[in-house]
């Protein structure tokens, strides 16, 4: 008979992105605010994989990645993704998005996002949110699933969230010996 323990704590982590100005910085000041100093910030990437957010958000769009310093509990991403749906509604003017968040959290062997929209690899978490298992870490690399949404299964992506589970790894290393992990860089 298995034992129930406590998962280890995650990295939070966020996909944001919205026209090119000053939405981008302000939802990451605010989810700053909420969660903490980011440890890295991506720089600005087209986000041009898909055409489904044109029409509400506009043709040209950027994103940014970034991740949190503090790690969190698993179950807590529900709580996560309701905030950045207030977030998104803050910036909502009388038709259409400015900005749109994507959390989810890095563990040692997959990434989650959470969603509001169920379907056959998302299982149901509470409070209408989903948990979808976007990729999985095997034989030393992130690996895309049959359901990966095109944008996070590219390469350089899986470098960028690599080098963010690394400084989790560390982290998860430390946090018995209250030594304070290394910073990431940013890139602006």
């Amino acid at each position: 008979m298995s034992k129930p323990v406590p998962a280890p704590a995650v990295k939070l982590i966020f996909s944001v992105f919205a026209p090119p100005g000053k939405w981008i910085n302000d939802a990451i000041c605010r989810l700053s605010v909420l969660y903490g100093p980011p440890d890295y910030v991506s720089a600005q990437i087209p986000f041009d994989d898909t055409a489904y957010y044109a029409p509400e958000m506009g043709q040209t769009l950027v994103r940014r990645f970034l991740s949190m310093e503090k790690l969190i509990r698993p179950e807590s991403l529900p709580d996560i993704k309701l905030a950045a749906n207030e977030i998104e509604s803050d910036t909502r003017p009388d038709s259409g998005r400015r900005v749109n968040i994507d959390p989810g959290y890095l563990s040692q062997a997959h990434l989650i996002l959470a969603t509001g929209k169920g379907y056959t690899h998302r299982p149901y978490l509470r409070d209408g949110i989903y948990a979808d298992l976007t990729l999985i870490y095997q034989a030393k690399k992130f690996c895309s699933l049959p359901w990966t949404y095109p944008d996070y299964g590219n390469e350089r992506l899986w470098t960028m969230l690599a080098a963010i589970r690394s400084r989790y790894l560390l982290q998860l290393k430390t946090a018995g010996d209250g030594a304070k992990p290394p910073v990431l860089p940013r890139k602006d």
